[in-house]
């Protein structure tokens, strides 16, 4: 039996349900820390703000590894890959909300800042497509759509996590090191995932 059977013999003993609670349990924790001036520091809503983001970045890379991992080690995790999808999701709404309500606290201002600052229009795209992926990650939706459909509607991870990235790096203030080292993960696996599908066409 080589390695790979053995893990994935033993992540079939796993569920996937747990992450949705670790998920959450870590949010509500991080909001408690900042609401009680417990974390944060002098500026306790761009911590959460940022908290949000940054988990919500790492999931979103994490979701696009699962492929690549198995294709390459045979280690199979794409059990876990809607768990880790909606709750990416989750994150992100927590993003924009932490920072449509508690920072910028006004619809107009809200639509100002997306006009006007670039990272804000690419963070915003990133987020609106993304709710079509959080709408139709259930079992419904895809016997609905049928699997090529729903497959093919999937795919706007990519460019979502794309526009994450550049959010990301756009952001940030000074050259940190990273916001570059996820948006250099994100390019590969995008340049994977065409490689892959270019050599399907040849």
């Amino acid at each position: 039996m080589t390695v790979a059977n053995t893990i994935n013999g033993a992540l079939r003993k796993i569920p996937a349900w747990p992450i949705y609670w670790i998920v959450a349990a870590w949010t509500g924790w991080k909001f408690y820390l900042a609401a009680t001036g417990k974390g944060g520091g002098p500026e306790p809503i761009n911590w959460l703000e940022r908290e949000y983001g940054e988990f919500g970045l790492k999931l979103l890379i994490a979701g696009l590894l699962i492929t690549p991992v198995r294709t390459w080690t045979g280690i199979n995790l794409i059990k876990f890959r809607r768990a880790i999808g909606v709750t990416t999701c989750f994150l992100i709404l927590a993003h924009f909300l932490v920072w449509a309500v508690l920072d910028v606290q006004a619809f107009e201002r809200v639509w100002m800042e997306v006009v006007k600052r670039k990272y804000v229009t690419v963070g915003m795209a990133a987020f609106v497509l993304m709710i079509p992926l959080a709408i139709t990650s259930n079992n419904r939706s895809m016997r609905k759509m049928g699997p090529l459909v729903w497959r093919k509607l999937h795919k706007l991870t990519y460019p979502v996590a794309v526009l994450a990235g550049i959010h990301y790096l756009w952001l940030v203030k000074g050259f940190q090191i990273e916001p570059i080292v996820y948006m250099a993960v994100i390019l590969g696996l995008l340049a994977v995932r065409l490689k892959w599908a270019w050599a399907k066409i040849v």
